[in-house]
């Protein structure tokens, strides 16, 4: 007897640690799932190692992680993946191939607050998805107390949403988790870089030495540098002609630094009002050079969406590197469409202004340099 619980004390050793195992419904016999994670760049994914389903079942021990680390699981035959966090800890899945975003992971405190999360964006999706439906219904309607009523509803939701996101940072100062919120809200736009700096600072030690934190401290420290009243950062880069254009030669009395990039939606939805508020001011001292993220390799779809959105008129430049794109980088960008508004001396005024707030800042720098 003593030697049968000898040998389950070492099976149950062998599955403590880095351990993951799951079900599968209606698998194939033998089906693959694939096990990656993020590389240390935190750019791409790179497989660890691959396990099959047997009987709807798979199990796989793997070598115990250093750092926690953000993790996928893949399924042969389907599309789209399982987002987890390997930290050392038993890691248990219900797989549902039809519909991926339904399976669940248990197994150690990063994943339960990982799905906490997760489950409040899809929470806060939902209830904005309402509102928007609802407020259609209320302009086809000219309901304007309704259409009035549901804005400040979207606006709670959002102010909410805010503070959930800075109380979970500020109450799981261990969990790299902390570490993907931080860089959702960066993302965002909707904190200051002191904000986030200071929440930042606040974690762990241990947390703080991951790459996917470090990586995060190096983009604060770039958003940093072109905080309003920060003197931007100079660059030169490709024009589409492959001459080298530096900001110094673009500058006018005012300069929008705008990012975009020919794939970017939003960017190709605001560039009709950049040309707007450029017809209108140009002539005053209003410069624009627009930087674009566009792919390598695809310089002609670059130039193009410059002719299809009428955008001819002012200084182009790209590194055709995507988001590897080193301006990009120097400014803290992350996300698209993102705008920097400078004054004569290169100095920021402004950051991410859109529709007519970017037409009453511009006007109101041109009324006040000329009024000097």
């Amino acid at each position: 007897m003593l030697g049968v619980l000898a040998a389950f004390a070492s099976c149950e050793e062998d599955k403590e640690g880095y351990f993951i195992s799951g079900t599968v419904e209606n698998a194939t016999e033998g089906q693959e799932i694939y096990v990656s994670e993020l590389n240390e760049s935190n750019t791409q994914t790179v497989p660890v190692d691959t396990v099959q389903v047997v009987d709807g079942k798979f199990e796989l021990d793997l070598p115990e992680k250093d750092s926690p680390a953000i993790s996928f699981l893949n399924l042969k035959g389907t599309r789209g993946n399982i987002l987890y966090i390997a930290d050392n800890t038993p890691i248990s899945f219900t797989i549902y191939p039809d519909s991926l975003y339904a399976s669940t992971v248990t197994g150690g405190k990063d994943n339960e607050i990982l799905y906490n999360y997760l489950g409040e964006i899809k929470e806060n999706n939902r209830k904005m998805g309402e509102a928007r439906n609802a407020m259609r219904e209320a302009f086809s309607t000219q309901d304007t107390a309704k259409l009035k009523a549901l804005q400040q509803t979207q606006q709670e939701i959002t102010d909410k949403d805010k503070v959930n996101k800075k109380e979970l940072v500020s109450q799981n100062p261990n969990s790299i988790v902390s570490v993907m919120v931080l860089q959702d809200m960066l993302n965002t736009k909707m904190y200051s870089t002191s904000e986030l700096r200071t929440l930042f600072d606040n974690l762990s030690a241990e947390v703080k030495q991951t790459s996917l934190a470090q990586n995060l401290d190096q983009n604060l420290k770039n958003m940093s540098r072109t905080d309003v009243g920060n003197k931007a950062p100079g660059f030169s880069a490709p024009t589409p002609e492959g001459n080298e254009l530096s900001l110094q030669e673009a500058l006018g009395e005012v300069t929008l630094v705008d990012f975009w990039a020919s794939w970017c939606k939003p960017c190709r939805v605001e560039n009709p009002n950049i040309v707007k508020v450029y017809e209108k001011y140009h002539d005053k001292g209003f410069n624009i050079i627009q930087v674009s993220l566009d792919r390598p390799g695809q310089k002609d779809k670059w130039i193009k969406a410059i002719e299809d959105d009428n955008l001819g008129n002012w200084n182009h430049v790209s590194n055709l590197k995507f988001w590897q794109d080193p301006i990009a980088a120097q400014y803290g960008v992350r996300a698209i469409p993102a705008a920097f508004l400078l004054d004569k001396e290169g100095n920021i005024v402004a950051k991410n202004l859109r529709g007519e707030s970017l037409e009453q800042k511009v006007g109101e720098l041109l009324n006040a340099e000329a009024s000097n």
